[in-house]
C-alpha cells in the first residue's frame, strides 16, 4: 500500500459528512439493487448522479435491463449504522444488496471482534428473503499494528465465505493513490473516479452473472 493511500485511509473517517436519515426513493420499477457504505459509496464531493451507483444504474437502463440501482450508502457510517441504515432500506423490491463498509471501523481501532459482529449482523439481514449480496474487501494501513490490519482484512473474505456471498477484493483498484482519479482531498473520487469505480463493479457483476 502506498504512503498516499494509506494517508487517504486515515483520513477518510474525519472527512466524511455526518450520517443522513433520509429514506430512500421507492419508485415503481424493476428489481432493484441496493448499495451500502460510507462516503466512498456514498459520492461525497460530487453530484448524485455522478457517484457510482447511480453510473451503475445508468448502464443498466442502457443495456435494456430493469434493474435499478438504489444508493442507501451514508457518508461516516460504520459497520453499525450500516446495520441500522439497513433495516428500513432492505424494502421488499431489494433483490441485489451490493455493501462496501467497515473502513471507518478499522481507521477508528474498533474491536474487531465488534466489526466482525456487525458485519454478521448485516449480511444476516442483506441475505434474508433469498437476496443475493456482494461484499467488497476493505484495507487499513497498519496504524494500529500490523497483526490488527491483518486481521481486519481477512475478516471480509472469511465473512463472505460463511455467509455464502460473492466477494469482490477492493472497490477501489485502479483509483486509490491515483491523484488523477481523486478529489484534492487525496481520498475520494472526483467524477472520473467515479466512472473508473463503476466501470471495474460492472466487469466484476458481469463475470459473476449478476445481476440475474
Amino acid at each position: 500500500m502506498t504512503r498516499l493511500l494509506a494517508l487517504s485511509l486515515l483520513l477518510l473517517a474525519a472527512c466524511s459528512k455526518s450520517p443522513d436519515a433520509s429514506a430512500p426513493a421507492t419508485a415503481a420499477g424493476g428489481p432493484v439493487a441496493l448499495f451500502v457504505g460510507d462516503s466512498l459509496t456514498a459520492g461525497y464531493g460530487v453530484e448524485p448522479e455522478e457517484a457510482w451507483p447511480a453510473l451503475v444504474g445508468e448502464a443498466w437502463a442502457a443495456r435494456g435491463q430493469k434493474w435499478r440501482a438504489r444508493n442507501a450508502a451514508v457518508s461516516g457510517s460504520t459497520t453499525a449504522g450500516a446495520l441500522e441504515a439497513a433495516r428500513w432500506a432492505l424494502t421488499p423490491d431489494v433483490k441485489l444488496v451490493f455493501i462496501c463498509i467497515g473502513g471507518n471501523d478499522g481507521l477508528r481501532g474498533t474491536p474487531l471482534v465488534e466489526t466482525n459482529r456487525n458485519m454478521n449482523a448485516l449480511l444476516e439481514e442483506a441475505v434474508r428473503d433469498g437476496r443475493t449480496v456482494v461484499l467488497a474487501g476493505m484495507k487499513i494501513p497498519p496504524n494500529y499494528g500490523r497483526s490488527y490490519a491483518d486481521g481486519f482484512a481477512a475478516l471480509f473474505p472469511a465473512l463472505a465465505k460463511r455467509h455464502g456471498v460473492t466477494f469482490m477484493p477492493f472497490l477501489l483498484e485502479g483509483v486509490a493513490a491515483e491523484p488523477r482519479y481523486n478529489q484534492p482531498d487525496g481520498i475520494h473520487p472526483n467524477p472520473e473516479g467515479h466512472k473508473k469505480v463503476a466501470a471495474s463493479v460492472l466487469a466484476f457483476l458481469d463475470a459473476k452473472g449478476l445481476p440475474k
